[in-house]
């Protein structure tokens, strides 16, 4: 995973609310609570991380990196949007959300 804090200039950081179903990582699964989006461009897109407010410890989005359709700007309010949609319910259970039909 790289680290966007080596590059701070092309990370854009946005905090967040999880949806009750959380957000999926590659590294640690599902997280929820208040968390942190960060993104920045990389050669294959835009990768997306996200943290818990204050910690340092990122994870990636399952789906990341995003390929570019747009500024980063934009990739990065729509990826935001993503992960504070609710995802699908069953039997009462809400699922993460990821980045993969993004």
């Amino acid at each position: 995973m790289s680290d966007p804090r080596q590059n701070p200039s092309a990370v854009l950081v946005t905090s967040f609310t999880s949806t009750t179903g959380g957000v999926m990582t590659v590294d640690a699964g599902a997280i929820t609570g208040e968390l942190e989006l960060l993104t920045s461009p990389i050669d294959s897109g835009i990768e997306a991380q996200v943290r818990y407010v204050g910690a340092r410890d990122l994870y990636t989005v399952i789906g990341s990196p995003v390929r570019t359709h747009g500024s980063h700007q934009e990739v990065h309010k729509t990826i935001l949007q993503r992960l504070t949609t609710p995802g699908s319910v069953e039997a009462g259970n809400d699922f993460p959300v990821d980045l993969i039909s993004a």
